[in-house]
C-alpha cells in the first residue's frame, strides 16, 4: 500500500491517505506522480507520497507536519518556541537532554527538569 499526504499552499498536511500500489503501476513499475494524479482526480488539492517505513522524506508525514519542497523532506510539528531545526531536519533544544535520568522540557526556564 501507498500512502500519500495532502498538503495546504504552504506545505501543512492535511490529511493522509493509503492508496492500493496498483494505483501507481506503468508497465509495472510504481511511479509516484501517477499516484499523485490518482489523489488529485478523487480529491482535489496537493499531494505528496510519504513512506510508512521511513524509506524516503525523512520520516513518515503526519497531520500537521510540514514539507520541505527544498530539501524534499517531512518535518514534525515545532515542539517549542525555543528549539530549532538541525540540518537534518530534527527539532533540537537550546540545551542538550541530560544523558541520565528521565527529563522533561522546561520552556518558561527553557531548561531539563528531571522527572523523579
Amino acid at each position: 500500500m501507498a500512502h500519500f499526504a495532502e498538503l495546504d499552499n504552504i506545505g501543512t498536511v492535511l490529511q493522509l491517505i493509503v492508496v492500493h500500489n496498483n494505483e501507481l503501476l506503468v508497465d509495472g513499475v510504481e511511479v509516484e506522480q501517477v499516484g499523485i494524479n490518482f489523489c488529485r482526480k478523487l480529491l482535489g488539492g496537493t499531494w505528496k507520497q510519504t513512506s510508512y517505513n521511513n524509506n524516503f522524506r525523512k520520516q513518515y508525514a503526519g497531520i500537521g507536519y510540514k514539507y520541505d519542497s527544498v530539501a524534499d523532506v517531512f518535518t514534525a510539528p515545532e515542539p517549542y518556541p525555543s528549539w530549532t531545526l538541525d540540518s537534518n531536519h530534527d527539532w533540537q533544544p537550546p540545551t542538550p537532554r541530560p544523558e541520565v535520568g528521565m527529563w522533561a522540557w522546561n520552556e518558561a526556564g527553557l531548561k531539563w527538569d528531571e522527572n523523579v
